[in-house]
């Protein structure tokens, strides 16, 4: 089934757990940790949801059969640890992790369907993987989950999500499914950095 996934998704994996990595790892250096929970914080952010969705879908998890995707991680956490965390920090940060939620977003959601999942839980699933190992990270940390935050986050990976899956229900290609989806979710997110665009919250 995985194999029906362009050879570029792969590119598109490393990306987001290579930002989302880096931002574990931030993370930790404000807390002012070990390097040890700066290689953890990175793993988990990098691995978290790509986990979880391959224990829902029925895949191989995907990081267990090979090297490089906790290498990743563990570069990362050297790279924040041994760099002053001001080179990352700010906006600059936010942009990377932009391109990373739409690209992780879309990602899951193809790999989903390329395992068979109905297009529904296909699209939680590109949610999940974009999302979970931010809220595992913040959790573990004793920080406000994204989920508990206004900005536009989770709904910017719902719209590449989504708007992937829509595309190859309609019979769009793969590759240009993606890269829709994928400027979308961007879009989105690069608009509620660049504007401060927020969801309402609920008023009694």
């Amino acid at each position: 089934m995985a194999s029906t996934l362009p050879s570029a998704f792969v590119w598109l994996d490393l990306f987001g757990i290579a930002v989302f990595a880096i931002s574990g790892a931030l993370l930790a250096a404000e807390k002012r940790q070990t390097l040890v929970t700066f290689i953890f914080f990175a793993a988990v952010t990098g691995i978290g949801g790509g986990t979880l969705r391959d224990l829902l879908i029925g895949a191989p998890v995907f990081w267990v059969h090979t090297n490089a995707t906790l290498l990743i991680c563990i570069v990362a956490a050297l790279l924040v640890w041994l760099t002053s965390k001001d080179r990352f920090a700010g906006r600059a940060l936010l942009w990377f992790d932009a391109a990373g939620l739409a690209a992780y977003a879309t990602y899951g959601a193809a790999k989903a369907l390329a395992f068979g999942v109905a297009p529904v839980p296909a699209f939680g699933m590109g949610i999940l993987t974009a999302c979970a190992g931010g809220i595992i990270r913040d959790v573990l940390a004793g920080e406000p989950s994204i989920l508990m935050r206004p900005e536009l986050y989770v709904t910017a990976a719902a719209l590449a999500a989504g708007l992937f899956v829509a595309l190859a229900l309609v019979g769009v290609a793969v590759p240009v499914a993606a890269l829709v989806a994928g400027i979308a979710g961007f879009a989105l997110r690069g608009a509620a950095i660049a504007r401060g665009w927020s969801l309402p919250a609920y008023r009694d």
